[in-house]
């Protein structure tokens, strides 16, 4: 186990899983909500394998079950399954919705810390990468889904470039913005601080507070992203990391892009109506941590892979967050 010290805190290293390589079988799970139209299965599959990774689908992966893909416990085997498949490098979850949380206590964190293997996914799968990483000690990757992403034709190569290089190179990753034109990047509070990264989608980090997989914030560079929420909705949510003392506790915040999060009424000073960058400035500016926003992460076209356990520099000079060490060994 390898320790770093922060202050007179010795902090163990999050473990790294394997690289993946072509032609290394990757496990598809659906740990959240089942994709609308169940031939997109059958397209992950075929995207992945293009991708040059044979898949071994989840045995529970077509399942239905409500507004979930299938009973808690089956969803929580397929997942177990695929840490255990000494045949299966990495895995990788086919959407999210919701239901994550309801099968995290289900899962067996020390078969996990036993197995490390690249896990990918983003949105609901918030809640895993926050239990991964809390009882496993597992980085995992904050990224896009087989469904929700590679099967589309107009995936964007800065999407696909960024999380191949990051499951399968050894070498820092660098500027996520490498490659990124989309102009949304803005600096809220200047600054620079290097730290671990932690985070994923704002609504799904507020429900492991207060619960067993709530992770360690303190000298963190937390990473937010969010979709179809009002600007009031983002204010509650920050207000309560707040009041839980979370935002005094981390080092940086580097926000995604926030995909239909405006109010179209909203104006500048404008009774009942704010802007989401309205909210941030109002919530963050007086931390008095570097800040930077409309980063190319969450859901939207741009979708950058984040290693979450991973270190990395925000640069609230440039704007920038660069990735400053190795996601896989």
């Amino acid at each position: 186990m390898i320790l770093i010290t922060l202050g007179v805190m010795l902090v163990a290293m999050p473990t790294l899983p394997q690289r993946l390589m072509p032609g290394d079988t990757v496990g598809l799970v659906a740990p959240a909500s089942a994709p609308r139209d169940p031939k997109a299965v059958d397209l992950a599959v075929a995207a992945l394998e293009k991708m040059g990774f044979p898949v071994r689908l989840g045995r529970h992966t077509r399942d239905r079950h409500g507004f979930i893909a299938g009973q808690d416990r089956e969803r929580a085997a397929d997942v177990m399954a695929a840490f255990m498949d000494g045949k299966v490098r990495g895995i990788i979850c086919l959407r999210g919705g919701y239901g994550t949380a309801r099968m995290a206590s289900l899962l067996d964190y020390q078969v996990i810390r036993e197995n490390p293997k690249v896990f990918a996914g983003y949105s609901d799968v918030t809640f895993l990468h926050c239990a991964l990483l809390k009882k496993s000690r597992l980085l995992s990757f904050h990224s896009p889904m087989a469904a929700s992403e590679f099967i589309h034709d107009d995936f964007p190569e800065f999407s696909r470039a960024s999380f191949m290089n990051l499951v399968t190179r050894t070498e820092p990753y660098g500027s996520i913005c490498r490659g990124y034109e989309g102009g949304t990047v803005s600096i809220l509070a200047p600054g620079s601080v290097s730290g671990e990264l932690i985070g994923g989608n704002l609504t799904v980090l507020c429900t492991t507070i207060g619960t067993e997989f709530e992770p360690s914030f303190r000298g963190k560079i937390l990473f937010l992203e969010d979709l179809d929420e009002k600007p009031y909705r983002v204010d509650r949510m920050l207000t309560h990391l707040l009041n839980a003392g979370i935002l005094g506790l981390v080092a940086g915040i580097a926000i995604g892009l926030c995909k239909n999060c405006e109010d179209p009424e909203a104006k500048p000073g404008g009774e009942f109506r704010q802007s989401l960058d309205d909210v941030f400035r109002e919530r963050l500016q007086p931390l008095g941590i570097p800040v930077v926003t409309g980063l190319p992460f969450g859901h939207g076209k741009y979708n950058a892979t984040l290693p979450v356990g991973g270190r990395a520099t925000l640069d609230a000079v440039n704007g920038d967050l660069v990735l400053t060490s190795a996601a896989v060994c």
